[in-house]
């Protein structure tokens, strides 16, 4: 490492006096002196160097200062964000990309490290272009990058041209398939690594597929799932052939469907099962092929085969209404292979859509009707709403089963069932009409949503290609605190849920308290004068022994007499008139046994043995009320 002597200002000297061996230690000082003392690095003129190394001829410096400005034009807006008082200079610390600029990053693309890459690819799609014939130019000079070994280049490389390539014209639309084109093969060679990076990459191919569906349209065979592919790898494989299916390749991916519903991996099968369900919804020309996959795969009576077939039947008539009505006989004949709610739920509502076209509807119904009160509140909402429809199709046979549902209903533990109870024997109690209009309303037929994130948010998510928010599909500030890393807010928030928690504990453990009433708490505060006591304190005050310990100057001597006068009953101390209660407490309801003489398991009341009289005690020693204080 070698001094230069030099008349520049101190900034160049520090800078230039490091060897270009070490020449990001350089830059990141600074950024880091920027987070640690913004007004110390802008009044040495450390920020305006880095800004001048931009067009350094070296392209490892340029690569490094940009990265540096980068950092620091974060640390500048964490820092407005933050709402806390800075210098007026901090303020205007900004660095905008000019055409100049521009020309140089190009220039310095192909020359730096893959990471100097990186970092030129992120300002280049952060860059807004004056003009169409820029935008083209950024795109033809960013196109070798696809080539790269790296994985994080050509994610970047491919960020910048679909940014940037929404600015070309109609009027060049051969270009536009050019670049569609040169995209697919570096894309598709991520495929082919390891899991983990296959993993990232099937995550922004899917993101990329949402807004350009025709990217990878030839290229279906390339996400089969093999053998040895993670689950994790593999689900994604399945929502990228979805999105790929058409009318020319449906085929080949319904035989590769039909086999992944064979293997041994039951939440596998189920996704594949779940997506020839979504093959027939997207394409309407295969829905007949789809079916007849489906009844074969139902013919296997392998339990959660036919469970998640049936689920998607369900989806299938609710997209082709009265059309493939033919397998419902198919469907009805595997009802005791169902145990899942989901799948119960799906069967009962096509036995009520359809229940005019099926013979024995109310009996298939009975059966769910019989199992109401067991069933999870899923399947009791559909038979509800299956029972209803069926009475408003055949009133006459039906009537029994919807008067007992009803009853059933109304006395369920779910709000939410008790309530559509009420609402349908209200309506069908008032109007018949009203009821048909409400439960047999017309409803459009569903389809496959194309995104998965809304249109704004999906043009944010392909401006952060190749960062963890195109992996999580979620904008990063709804994961990534606010500052220069998000860790000030992140730990904010750890520390705001662990006070939050801690406050309902404090609360919770306060109510409880309330709640038991303990009346050996002798460090509560004083009742308020002329409030009554009410619920348990109210029946346990109105008690003899209970009052005078409240009214008495020692409490102590007649809570011993309290323990230690009553006689050795059935209860816990029980004393004579009261039964077998607690402590011998009469009974508001009666002097039978139990708690208050309450029958409550039918059994015939039995009257309380007479006690034996008792002798009175004497008097409480004093090494008595000192043994009673060191019990509490």
């Amino acid at each position: 490492m070698s001094i230069h002597t030099s008349a520049k200002p101190l900034p160049f000297v520090s800078f230039l006096s490091l060897s270009f061996f070490v020449p990001d230690l350089r830059f990141q000082g600074v950024a880091k002196l920027y987070d640690l003392k913004p007004e110390l690095a802008i009044e040495n003129g450390f920020v305006e160097t880095l800004k001048e190394l931009v067009g350094d001829a070296n392209p490892m410096v340029v690569a490094n200062a940009v990265t540096a400005l980068m950092d620091i034009h974060l640390a500048s807006q964490a820092l407005l964000e933050s709402g806390s008082e800075v210098p007026e200079e901090v303020t205007k610390v900004e660095w905008h990309i000019t055409s100049t600029i521009l020309a140089k990053l190009l220039v310095a693309l192909n020359e730096c490290s893959e990471w100097g890459r990186v970092a030129i690819l992120t300002q280049l799609a952060r860059y807004k272009a004056v003009d169409e014939k820029e935008s083209e130019h950024i795109c033809e000079r960013v196109v070798p990058q696809l080539q790269h070994a790296n994985g994080s280049v050509v994610l970047s490389a491919v960020k910048v041209i679909m940014i940037h390539m929404k600015h070309i014209s109609a009027a060049r639309g051969d270009l536009e398939k050019l670049l569609i084109r040169k995209m697919a093969p570096p894309l598709v060679t991520l495929v082919s690594s390891a899991p983990e990076v296959q993993w990232v990459a099937l995550r922004n191919i899917n993101l990329l597929l949402q807004k350009r569906d025709d990217l990878l349209q030839n290229e279906m065979r390339v996400f089969f799932c093999k053998y040895n592919d993670p689950p994790y790898v593999k689900v994604e494989k399945l929502e990228i052939m979805i999105r790929l299916a058409g009318e020319n390749n449906v085929d080949t991916l319904l035989s590769e469907l039909r086999e992944y519903a064979s293997e041994v991996d039951v939440d596998f099968v189920r996704k594949s099962i779940k997506a020839i369900g979504q093959c027939a919804i997207k394409i309407e020309s295969s829905a007949e092929r789809c079916v007849g996959v489906l009844m074969d795969l139902i013919n296997t009576r392998v339990s959660y085969v036919v469970q998640e077939a049936v689920v998607v039947m369900k989806d299938i008539f609710r997209k082709y209404p009265s059309t493939y009505e033919g397998v419902i006989p198919v469907l009805c004949s595997n009802l005791e292979e169902l145990d899942e709610p989901e799948a119960k739920a799906s069967l009962i509502w096509i036995i009520g859509e359809y229940a005019e076209k099926i013979d024995n509807a109310e009996e298939l119904l009975g059966i769910f009707v019989d199992s109401f009160s067991e069933d999870a509140y899923l399947v009791q909402l559909q038979t509800l709403t299956a029972v209803v429809k069926l009475f408003l199709k055949r009133p006459d046979r039906s009537q029994p089963t919807l008067q007992r549902v009803l009853d059933l209903a109304t006395k369920c533990d779910s709000p939410d069932v008790r309530d559509r109870a009420y609402i349908y024997w209200r309506l069908l109690s008032t109007d018949s009409g009203a009821a048909r209009a409400v439960v047999m309303s017309h409803r459009p037929p569903i389809s496959l949503p194309r995104t998965t994130v809304s249109p704004a948010v999906l043009e944010e998510l392909i401006g952060e290609i190749g960062s963890l928010a195109s992996v999580y599909h979620k904008p990063a500030e709804t994961f990534v605190g606010k500052g220069r890393m998000g860790a000030d807010s992140m730990r904010k928030n750890i520390v705001d849920q662990d006070e939050e928690a801690s406050r309902k504990a404090a609360i919770q453990k306060v109510a409880a308290g309330q709640q038991a009433e303990n009346l050996l708490d002798f460090d509560d505060a004083p009742a308020v004068e002329g409030v009554a006591p009410t619920g348990i304190a109210a029946a346990v005050a109105n008690t003899p022994g209970v009052s005078k310990v409240l009214t008495s100057s020692n409490p102590l001597d007649d809570l011993v007499s309290i323990f230690g006068a009553g006689g050795t009953g059935n209860g816990f101390g029980g004393g004579g008139g009261g039964g077998s209660g607690l402590g011998g407490l009469a009974s508001p309801v009666g002097g039978n046994g139990g708690l208050g003489g309450l029958d409550m398991f039918g059994s015939t009341p039995v009257a309380a043995a007479p006690t034996p009289a008792q002798a009175p005690n004497p008097p409480p020693s004093a090494s008595q009320q000192e043994d009673l204080l060191g019990l509490f």
